[in-house]
């Protein structure tokens, strides 16, 4: 019997002292990043049967387990993932959101710098120094385009520099996790299956940074291994494999980075961003393709609309030396990038109809060899005509089939916009034709200055010692250039054409008259042989009325066609585009911080169940402290009374 009490007495020694060193193992690891609490399992030790009944053989200590939920901890995976996604968005947009809508670096005081330029000019276009401010508020503006572009370029290039050591980190993490996991593999089956805690809090931990990464999902096999799928489910790790991932330049954009899977003969495979998400890298991901992307290609529209218009305008003016106006910018060029397997020639890709312009980017794919394509708006997967989004393309004679290419019309147009004219001379604020009632004429009818919309048939007007003439009478006017349709509008009424040629059209006092791409009011009554000259204008000197329309180009609709009307100004383009950004900066703000309460909530219930409460360990080693003390008392009794039987053996 006292060698059953001292048996006793020993397993009741070795489970409080078990529990003694678990207790001092929670309480060095209580600042321990992912550690989970552990506690002891204890069981009572099979009875031994006598006569009298069974006796208990004391105690035995079964496993050591740590305190650990799975579904609490993938509640916090899951918010945590979701908040370093917002969260990263929220960084990065902020950099844009603040650049766009300051007052002093933001586009809209240099657009409206240019235009009060402009406006000296109408209100003194001799003037010299008026011209030379006009040029140089017209530098200044194309040099906010380009400081605006510079910033959103070393922008992107910080997200993907992120992208790229953000891959490299997942790709350091898999192997890590798939190190671990053949360590526990390797311990749980030489200790019988035992749980490695630690390691597993480890893997655990590993996989808590790599969600902090990208979204992960895990599942758990028999032998304790676990298999790591990112994303919708590519697969990261499995068992003791790790997939690499590399950040690699994308085919068709080599300054984009594509994430790739490398596969096991080295070759990359591109997963699709759509199948990124969550973490740091879904953060730059979604914050570059919809974010960045969209601000660069709204600030080109801006960049190609204000260039295209003011050109065409400036072109329908005459300068001081008397020439026609030529371009005052320089228009950016459409950028087409190919795809590096792509063996065809390039198409040729211009700007059509810049009012059509959307600020969109398109991908072209050859169908068969003679040129023929696909046209797909990259923004919804659409496919569209050239023609409706305002491009014009032509093809190579000969053509590979599925060739690829990415047409950007105004991703770069903000930095490649420049000022073509530095004479001020050169400056068309005249307009090149000049209307005027001769002085001889009996009656009241005047006619307005001409506005000039095409330059194509300034030679009908005449020369400057015979211009055209045209004369009142019997109610008519006569004298139209015979190879010129006309058409008239009395006021109130419906436009009519003349087709050439024309011999005469009713005059009535209001009407408008436009033809040969010159337009005029006539007002009053002519009497009969009334003659009226339009000519080239040689005294434009002082001359402001394709200044005037100039000027008027900032309150005009140039942009976003609808119904086939521009509907938007350049200033609205660019209102319209800090609004975008600005709610989508507020708008990851507010889900950052509200999945930052989400996270922390789910923390602290996972902690309540896992963590380390050094209260309740100070309690317990006090508690195992006792029962050691009180299973050596138990042992020393047991040791005197098998004293006491030898004794009696003497």
């Amino acid at each position: 019997m006292g060698s059953s009490i001292f048996n006793i007495g020993l397993t009741g020694l070795n489970a409080a002292q078990a529990g003694l060193i678990t207790t001092s193992h929670n309480i060095s690891n209580a600042g321990t990043a992912g550690y989970s609490r552990q506690s002891t399992v204890q069981s009572t030790n099979p009875a031994m049967f006598s006569g009298a009944g069974f006796f208990g053989e004391g105690t035995k200590v079964d496993t050591i387990k740590r305190a650990y939920d799975s579904f609490l901890t993938n509640q916090v995976l899951s918010a945590d993932t979701k908040y370093n996604e917002y969260n990263t968005y929220s960084v990065e947009i902020s950099q844009i959101d603040n650049m766009l809508a300051d007052a002093t670096v933001g586009l809209e005081p240099a657009v409206d710098s240019f235009f009060q330029g402009v406006q000296e000019v109408a209100a003194n276009p001799s003037s010299i120094p008026a011209r030379q401010s006009m040029i140089s508020t017209a530098q200044s503006l194309v040099d906010r385009f380009k400081n605006l572009a510079t910033r959103l370029n070393d922008i992107r290039s910080g997200v993907e520099g992120q992208i790229k050591d953000t891959v490299t980190s997942i790709s350091t993490y898999a192997q890590e996790i798939a190190d671990v996991n053949r360590q526990i593999a390797i311990a749980q089956q030489a200790g019988s299956s035992q749980p490695a805690n630690d390691l597993l809090d480890k893997r655990d931990q590993l996989v808590k940074e790599l969600n902090q990464l990208v979204r992960v999902s895990t599942t758990t096999a028999s032998d304790g291994s676990m298999s790591v799928f990112i994303g919708t489910g590519q697969p990261l790790v499995v068992g003791i494999n790790a997939t690499k991932l590399e950040a690699r330049p994308s085919t068709t954009d080599p300054s984009r980075l594509n994430v790739n899977i490398i596969t096991q003969s080295g070759a990359p495979l591109t997963v699709p961003e759509s199948l990124l998400g969550g973490g740091k890298l879904g953060g730059l991901l979604a914050m570059r393709s919809e974010s960045l992307d969209t601000t660069q290609n709204q600030l080109g529209l801006i960049a190609i609309g204000l260039s295209s218009a003011f050109n065409a305008q400036h072109a329908l003016g005459q300068d001081l030396n008397g020439n026609l106006g030529t371009s005052f910018f320089t228009t950016p060029p459409v950028t087409v990038l190919s795809d590096s397997s792509a063996t065809t020639t390039p198409p040729t890709v211009q700007l059509s109809n810049v009012s059509k312009l959307t600020g969109d980017d398109y991908k072209l794919v050859f169908t068969d060899a003679i040129g023929n394509y696909s046209l797909t708006r990259l923004s919804d997967g659409m496919s569209v005509s050239p023609a409706t989004v305002g491009l014009s393309i032509t093809p190579p004679a000969t053509s590979k089939p599925g060739d690829s290419f990415v047409i950007q019309p105004t991703r770069n147009a903000a930095a490649n916009i420049d000022v073509a004219i530095f004479d001020t001379r050169m400056i068309a604020a005249a307009a090149p034709i000049t209307a005027s009632a001769t002085s001889s004429n009996l009656g009241s009818a005047s006619i307005t200055a001409p506005v000039v919309s095409s330059t194509t048939n300034l030679a009908s007007f005449g020369t400057t010692a015979a211009p055209l003439t045209l004369t009142y009478s019997g109610g008519t006017l006569t004298g139209f250039p015979a190879g010129l349709p006309v058409t008239y509008t009395p006021p109130g009424g419906t436009a009519v054409t003349a087709a050439a040629p024309v011999a005469s059209i009713p005059y009535t006092s209001g009407m408008t008259v436009s033809f040969g791409g010159v337009s005029f009011a006539m007002n009053g009554a002519p009497q009969t042989n009334d003659t009226f000259k339009l000519g080239p204008n040689t005294g434009g000197v002082s001359d402001s009325r394709n200044a005037v329309l100039l000027g008027n180009l900032q309150t005009s609709k140039q942009l976003l066609a609808a119904n086939g009307q521009p509907s938007a100004t350049f200033q609205s383009v660019y209102a319209q585009l800090v609004s975008v950004v600005g709610n989508k900066a507020r708008e990851v703000s507010v889900n950052s911080d509200a999945q930052k309460s989400l996270v922390d909530q789910a923390a602290q219930a996972q902690q309540s169940v896992a963590g380390v409460n050094l209260d309740e360990e100070a309690a317990n080693l006090i508690r195992y402290q006792q029962a050691y003390q009180a299973a050596g008392k138990v042992m020393t009794i047991a040791s005197k009374l098998f004293d006491q039987v030898l004794a009696l053996g003497q």
